[in-house]
């Protein structure tokens, strides 16, 4: 280390366009969306059936008795948007804007959006996926049968789960059956049902491919169902029922190189909709628990490895937030939480899930890992501060292996200084050595470390500056060297590690 020297994601909504003239619009706050519906309200009244699916094998010819059942509750959503075209910036120049500015004056268009919807109750609330109503100035739903249609009205988003909540103004409507999503288990066969393309009312089928997936680096609370079953552009929002015609979840996304259904498709977790569904008819908003801390998102079992933990099975605190719960409850940089409120902890994701879906005001307990010691803290959550919601964001780690002469060679580091950290938008508590070059055949590279990375930490000591990390790089010894990096990211940053293997030359 030297001194300081010199795969395609895609929402499965449909969107087209038609360009026109027209008055400028501004898209509805969230209280206003919330507008009506007060504090008080009772909770939806919802069709559960939540006894685990009956998993013994029988032959069956046919589905149709099932989809009798669920299909007449999912509905085409038609929503529109009126998008203003930002303005020629030659217009700032007076000149210009005298002579052409009459015909180069802002636009407005429409967007169309399609997807699908599922009736949850007979009085007209409607689960979607958020993606397909977000900005909307007007929603329609058309019931299955296509014979009727009506104006929505958007009671609440949420777009950390992808979930949007509608009602229409009916009585009698044919409402699915919510089952208990924590049930389900990989192998269990599932049907999507939806409006793909437009094409009308389509069901498909396949099983779930996995659960609790998470870790795509979409900015929010991440837990999906994963299946095989055929979803599209236009499925998004509607339904994922399981062998009995249950609601289990609210179709929502896929990987795909092509735009098409390609067997990896995402639906939201009926257990988490029913909950972002009961706060915002409450509520008019999510409330979600606060605790404080910062996690990493790759737990590797080469970073166990060097923390001394038994395995990857929990949740590592790269920083606590200042006068949060977690400060007060005594957390620190570096504890391993293995266990909140009497569950276990298998990573940050499932964590980060359930201190959300805690109330505000509840004293919970969680068990750490600390210097190879266990310890129980008790903190009493707060409310997700309002200043945090657009910051949740999920650095990625590279991986590989690349030869080099040590570990740490190949790397430049500079000082922080007041004109790097405005120009690279890295925060003043951040503290350690700007990565100012790095060998793309080092070993640092291949373990993942990138230009204008922070190293603020090496071998867990804790890194002040380029001459810290210079020395501290030429001190270290063994076949690795672990990293605490501090990276930026789009609108904020966060924390990682990385652990650098020697190559050996022979």
């Amino acid at each position: 280390m030297k001194g300081k020297s010199a795969n395609r994601f895609f929402s499965t909504g449909v969107r087209s366009v038609a360009v026109l003239l027209a008055v400028e619009f501004t898209p509805p706050s969230t209280a206003a969306l919330a507008a009506g519906h007060s504090t008080t309200n009772p909770p939806p009244k919802l069709n559960l059936q939540e006894a685990p699916l009956s998993r013994e094998v029988k032959a069956a010819t046919s589905l149709a008795p099932v989809l009798k059942k669920v299909a007449p509750s999912v509905v085409n959503i038609y929503s529109t948007v009126t998008v203003r075209e930002r303005a020629n910036p030659l217009l700032d120049d007076p000149v210009f804007r005298q002579f052409f500015g009459g015909r180069l004056q802002p636009r407005e268009h429409k967007e169309q959006g399609l997807g699908s919807g599922t009736i949850v109750t007979s009085d007209g609330y409607i689960l979607t996926a958020n993606h397909v109503v977000q900005g909307a100035d007007k929603v329609k739903v058309a019931l299955a049968s296509g014979q009727k249609e009506y104006d929505a009205k958007i009671v609440g988003t949420d777009p950390l789960t992808d979930v949007a909540v509608l009602k229409i103004d009916s009585t009698e409507l044919p409402a699915a059956t919510i089952s208990d999503s924590d049930t389900l288990e990989v192998g269990d066969m599932v049907l999507a049902i939806g409006n793909p393309f437009g094409v009308g009312q389509t069901v498909t089928m396949g099983i779930v491919s996995a659960t609790g997936r998470g870790g795509f680096g979409m900015g929010g609370y991440e837990n999906f169902i994963q299946t095989d079953a055929a979803i599209n552009p236009g499925n998004s929002g509607g339904a994922l029922v399981d062998a009995e015609g249950r609601l289990v979840g609210i179709n929502t996304w896929i990987i795909s190189r092509s735009g098409g259904n390609q067997g990896i498709g995402f639906a939201v977790p009926i257990n988490m909709a029913r909950y972002v569904m009961e706060r915002l008819t409450h509520d008019g908003k999510v409330t979600r628990g606060f605790l404080g801390l910062s996690l990493l998102e790759d737990m590797t079992p080469e970073v166990a490895k060097q923390f001394g933990l038994p395995d990857t099975k929990g949740a590592l605190v790269t920083g606590v937030e200042p006068d949060s719960p977690a400060a007060k409850a005594g957390f620190k940089e570096e504890d391993f939480v293995i266990e909140f409120n009497g569950k276990k902890v298998t990573d940050m994701r499932q964590l980060r899930l359930m201190v959300s879906e805690t109330a505000p005001g509840t004293k919970i307990t969680a068990k750490i890992l600390r210097d190879s010691k266990e310890r129980t803290l008790t903190a009493t959550l707060t409310a997700f501060p309002e200043r945090l919601l657009t910051g949740i964001r999920r650095p990625q780690p590279g991986a590989g292996s690349q030869e080099g002469d040590d570990s740490l060679s190949g790397i430049e580091v500079a000082d922080l200084d007041t004109r790097t950290r405005r120009e690279l938008d890295i925060p003043n508590n951040v503290h350690g050595a700007l990565v100012s070059r790095v060998e793309q055949d080092s070993d640092a590279a291949g373990a993942g470390l990138q230009l204008h990375d922070v190293i603020t930490g090496i071998n867990r000591q804790a890194v002040r500056n380029a001459d810290d990390a210079v020395a501290m790089s030429e001190k270290a010894k063994g076949e690795q060297v672990l990293l605490r990096i501090w990276r930026a990211s789009e609108g904020g940053g966060g924390t990682l590690y990385l652990t650098v293997h020697q190559t050996k030359h022979h």
